[in-house]
């Protein structure tokens, strides 16, 4: 094997355990943000790794990447533990993301041209047919193109960046597996089409905050659904 080719299988390995990482990272913190795994509760490796069907490496540096987000703690010599969410935390997340997305979802309405509502038009379609189907795992990618395609015209590409990163809060497994989710954001997401055509901002604004409502609004009924917080 040449030196090149071992270098290049190094990091193709590095590469693949750091998409695993995260694979598992977003796994987590889905469990946390819909109080799947309760608060107070000691994440295992062993047990983690075994249930999500991974090596203990990948969980490992999973924990390692929440506890940097303040979901986790490190207690000495008894593991990870899950760190409470309160009402008010989760309130914060969905506005700081809903704050972000505004200023997104005015920048488009003034900048989108017509191709690109027409593109949002062909990604709704196909989240309606995944819909129909109840094919969750095509939801998911469609509702994550529309944003996308819907974001990429304001030319804020910071402001991007960070709402991409909230987002990560967000639990699509909650949403998309939920039908009623599934028609409403159909819906929702033509009444927004048809807005832009318009250039209406002011109904574009209000879609857009309806949207991180409503998805606030799930996530708490998830946790009361646990008994969260007792």
């Amino acid at each position: 094997m040449t030196p090149t080719r071992a270098a290049g299988e190094r990091l193709s390995g590095a590469v693949r355990r750091e998409q695993l990482s995260d694979e598992v990272a977003g796994r987590l913190r889905s469990e946390i943000m819909t109080g799947a795994l309760r608060a107070q509760t000691f994440i295992r490796l062993d047990e983690t790794a075994a249930r999500l069907g991974v090596s203990i490496t990948p969980v490992r540096e999973a924990l390692r990447t929440l506890r940097g987000e303040g979901m986790v703690e490190l207690e000495p010599h008894r593991g990870y533990r899950v760190v409470p969410l309160s009402r008010t935390d989760i309130e914060d997340i969905f506005w700081l993301q809903s704050t972000i997305a505004v200023e997104l979802a005015v920048a488009t309405t003034d900048r989108i041209t017509e191709e690109q509502i027409a593109e949002l038009s062909r990604i709704n379609a196909r989240l309606a047919l995944a819909v129909e189907r109840r094919a969750t795992e095509d939801i998911e990618l469609a509702e994550f193109e529309f944003h996308r395609a819907f974001n990429r015209p304001s030319g804020r590409i910071k402001l991007g960046w960070f709402l991409l990163h909230a987002a990560r809060y967000l639990p699509p497994k909650l949403f998309v597996t939920d039908p009623t989710w599934g028609a409403e954001a159909v819906a929702s997401h033509q009444a927004l089409i048809d807005a832009l055509r318009r250039r209406d901002v002011d109904t574009v604004v209000e879609l857009t905050k309806g949207q991180f409502i409503d998805g606030l609004a799930r996530v708490i009924a998830a946790f009361e659904r646990a008994d969260h917080w007792g």
